[in-house]
């Protein structure tokens, strides 16, 4: 069995970083994907909050910096499940797992599935199910797993049957083809 090795680690010294930041020093410098991630995360939820809460206040500044703050801590540390990923991009992932599901890939990608053979909501949230039922109800979680209300899903289709026909060619027959596609070649 092949196995590769992933360099990514060793490239991650090559990210740019920001040394100074408004005259401030930063010491050895914050990656500059790191501070828009967290640039990013600031404006988002504080504009949020802003329009919810009000103004900031020394009541509510926990709630206006402690958020965005964990979430750039902890989104933009490398991922343990895969090195070449911030757990940031793990997150995403996995939420648009959950939510959309996965397509998946056939032939490498040049046959497009059908939508029955995609992973149903039931069998992604199926570990999900039980705290869906206390915090919703029984028949919430059936509607949102698939369940007697929801439409069926067509079946993928018969099997495909395939008739094997073995041919074993020795070396003087490819000689032979060999000989024709020179002789193919030189009189064009």
């Amino acid at each position: 069995m092949r196995q590769g090795i992933t360099y990514t680690a060793c490239f991650s010294g090559l990210e740019p970083r920001q040394h100074e930041l408004l005259g401030i020093d930063l010491g050895k410098g914050v990656v500059r994907r790191t501070l828009l991630l967290g640039a990013l995360a600031f404006v988002v939820w504080d504009l949020s909050v802003f329009l919810t809460v009000g103004f900031p206040s020394i009541r509510w500044l926990t709630l206006y910096l402690l958020p965005p703050s964990l979430f750039t801590v902890m989104g933009a540390k490398p991922s343990k499940a895969c090195d070449r990923r911030t757990v940031l991009a793990g997150w995403v992932i996995g939420v648009h797992y959950q939510v959309w599901g996965h397509r998946p890939v056939i032939c490498g990608g040049r046959v497009l599935a059908h939508r029955s053979e995609w992973i149903p909501r039931s069998a992604r949230w199926s570990r999900l199910a039980p705290a869906l039922a206390r915090n919703l109800g029984e028949a919430a979680t059936a509607r949102l797993l698939g369940g007697a209300g929801a439409e069926s899903v067509p079946a993928a289709g018969p099997a495909v049957e395939l008739e094997h026909t073995v041919r074993l060619y020795g070396p003087d027959h490819m000689v032979r083809v060999a000989g024709r596609g020179r002789r193919k070649g030189r009189s064009a």
